[in-house]
């Protein structure tokens, strides 16, 4: 029996009808009864313009599983699909204005940008010779300049145009960088219009102290009179801003090593790296240490020979240098204490942001002293080079940008004992890896040491590791011969960034020490000889620069730190 809804469908039947289907309709379809729309809006709009008369079947969604069917359409429910429908016929053509305007005037724009440029190529800028001549300057000296025409040459480090007759451009030669004014004829020609970042310029004029009020580096800016091109960086898809930016993936960052150290923060951690190294050897300097330059290439390990980098020797097998220690230990009887910063190598697959596979290694061996002495000399030799750092104004100026937080650390550093620190992880409820509690004797990882140090927050001289854990070459202790008279220091923020102990030096102790490590002692025969040939106590440490730096200037990663960053996977550039 016909329903009286299919009664009044048969009466539409000479009339166009659209079907909307809100279960299983879709918006992309036609519209006919075999392809529904799903809602109201899309079936307005798909007669848009049509002068027959429509009728709109609806089919709503079915309730407690009874199945609908098709109905006219509620008037409430057209008239809100229409309303919707002018709403946003009117936003589509206000939207397709605003494109039509943008268009035009980035044409408009374009055209001018083209008249500018080729009316450029017919300014030519000349040397006023009736000026004083320039003097050429590097930018840091830019200070005893002032009320002089001077000469600098850089890069384009930062450029900005201000209107037609000026332009910004902040100059960079690697000593500092340098705000420069470029007004009138100067900004009209055609290298100025089409100057690009990372440009190399040469810019004369004279060195004015900025107006009251106003800010630039180092409190004075050069207003140009002349300029002239050495050669354009590229621009476009090959701009620097192209290939290195703040968004760019870390791997892309370490590809383009060379573009990014010519950034301010990049720059300003080499800048400090060097003054690092610099004050570790005015340090040493001053406690009358002497500096020896031990090999690089060697045939013997200090550190396991699992990390070992090995390489063909004239028809032998040799290794990069893992540590100078064994080589400076050699040289107590003929130079006194003596210290080295050169590259040490490890073949460890570690991707820590603390482990690189070639760094700077601050090592140091002292003869004649106890363990209590040892640990005031690298407390000593830490505190000692932060100062330098902190009281030389250029240094500081670099720490406070890089690490606005920073204090040098106060004395003396807390002293806690492996076992001590044993004791504090399970207090705090710091599981080893297997979910148990810290045992005497385990290792303690990376991560736990590094929560310990930050909770602590403040240096921290580890002490008296238990031998199984630590290097072949470190004594037992008189009191327990479970633990070593070896020392880690732990920064906050960090972890360790020295590791260090006193030495064996007792011969048959170290032909024990030998065995036990699986070492050959004919191998090491020149360094048993120390022991041989008059055998006395000593010690000594390593200290990684890069962590060291790490620290001081706030680096998440210690690959940050060292000019062009060695690790698994990394070799170039």
């Amino acid at each position: 029996m016909t329903s009286e809804i299919d009664k009044k469908v048969q009466d539409m039947s000479l009339a166009k009808k659209v079907y909307i289907d809100e279960t299983s309709g879709s918006d992309q379809n036609n519209g006919s009864i075999s392809s529904p729309f799903k809602t109201p809006l899309a079936a307005v709009a798909s007669v848009d313009g049509v002068n027959e008369e429509v009728h709109f079947l609806v089919k709503k969604a079915p309730e407690q599983d009874v199945p609908s069917e098709y109905q006219p359409i509620s008037a409430s429910a057209l008239k809100k699909a229409k309303k919707t429908h002018e709403i946003n016929i009117k936003k589509a053509k206000k939207q397709a204005e605003v494109m039509e305007l943008e268009k035009a005037t980035l044409l408009a724009k374009q055209e001018e940008e083209k008249r500018r440029i080729e009316e450029s190529k017919s300014v030519v800028i000349e040397q006023d010779k009736s000026l004083p001549a320039a003097k050429f300057i590097k930018i840091n000296k830019a200070e005893n300049y002032r009320g002089q025409r001077v000469k600098v040459s850089g890069w384009v480090h930062r450029q900005r145009v201000q209107g037609k007759d000026f332009m910004f451009i902040v100059l960079r030669d690697g000593t500092g960088i340098l705000q420069s004014i470029l007004a009138d004829r100067l900004c009209h020609s055609y290298d100025a219009i089409t100057l690009t970042l990372e440009s190399t310029v040469s810019l004369y004029g004279i060195i004015k102290e900025v107006p009251e009020g106003k800010s630039a580096p180092g409190g004075h800016e050069l207003i140009v009179d002349y300029w002239e091109l050495i050669a354009k960086a590229p621009g476009g898809s090959d701009a620097v801003t192209n290939k290195v930016n703040a968004e760019s993936d870390p791997s892309i960052l370490y590809t383009q090593r060379h573009l990014v150290i010519r950034g301010d923060t990049q720059s300003a951690v080499l800048k400090m790296r060097a003054h690092t190294l610099k004050a570790f050897r005015d340090h040493f300097e001053s406690v009358s240490f002497t500096e020896a330059s031990p090999p690089c290439l060697v045939q013997t390990m200090v550190e396991g020979g699992s990390t070992l980098f090995s390489l063909p020797y004239y028809g032998e097998e040799a290794y990069l240098t893992q540590s100078s220690q064994l080589y400076l230990e050699s040289c107590l009887p003929s130079m006194g204490d003596v210290y080295t910063i050169s590259e040490s190598y490890r073949a460890e697959k570690s991707h820590t942001r603390r482990h690189l596979s070639e760094y700077t290694h601050c090592e140091a061996e002292i003869g004649f002293i106890k363990f209590d002495d040892l640990l005031d000399i690298i407390e000593n030799m830490i505190c000692g080079v932060v100062d330098r750092l902190w009281n030389n104004p250029v240094t500081r100026a670099h720490i406070e940008v890089l690490n606005p937080t920073f204090k040098p650390p106060q004395r003396p550093f807390m002293r806690m004992r492996y076992e001590d620190a044993i004791k504090w992880l399970n207090e705090h409820d710091v599981k080893r890896e297997d979910g148990k509690d810290f045992e005497f004797g385990d290792d303690i990882p990376e991560s736990p040491e590094r929560l310990m140090t930050d909770t602590i927050n403040r240096p921290i001289l580890l002490t008296h590791f238990p031998g199984p854990i630590k290097s072949f070459y470190m004594p037992a202790t008189e009191d327990d011969p479970r633990v070593t008279e070896s020392v880690d220091v732990l920064m906050p923020n960090v972890g360790e960034i020295v590791g260090g102990s006193m030495r064996i030096s007792n011969y048959e102790d170290m032909l024990s020490a030998f065995k036990r490590a699986g070492l050959e002692p004919e191998k090491y025969y020149w360094y048993l000889d120390l022991s041989r040939y008059g055998a006395f106590p000593h010690g000594g440490f390593g200290l990684g620069i890069e962590r060291f730096l790490a620290w001081i200037t706030n680096r998440y990663t210690v690959k940050e730190c060292c000019l062009y960053p060695r690790f698994p996977g990394r070799c170039q550039p």
